[in-house]
């Protein structure tokens, strides 16, 4: 792993954890707590986010298929926002690989 590297998953999970906290606050505060549904918008929408992540990489590759690019977005800001989108991804990975 190069400092490169680390320095784009510091980054994206930084982004990710801010963007974490302000929506699960922000739907909590809005909808009330009694159901943690920021938690569910949260892990939902990285969820949807991880995986059109990974289909445009599978399919469009380019820029989107740079493993730097992939620290920095699947990594670090996916895995600062959700941890949930983290294990979707082994799954389709799984399931696509047999």
């Amino acid at each position: 792993m190069s400092l490169a590297a680390c320095a784009l998953v510091l980054i994206g999970g930084f982004l990710g954890g801010v963007s974490r906290f302000f929506l699960s606050g922000l739907f909590g505060r809005s909808v009330g707590e009694t159901f943690p549904w920021g938690t569910l918008v949260v892990n939902v929408s990285g969820a949807l986010a991880i995986g059109a992540f990974a289909g445009a990489a599978r399919a469009v590759g380019g820029i989107f298929s740079a493993e730097l690019v992939r620290d920095l977005i699947v990594v670090g800001l996916f895995g600062g926002y959700t941890t949930v989108s983290s294990f979707c991804l082994q799954t389709l990975n799984l399931a696509l690989d047999g």
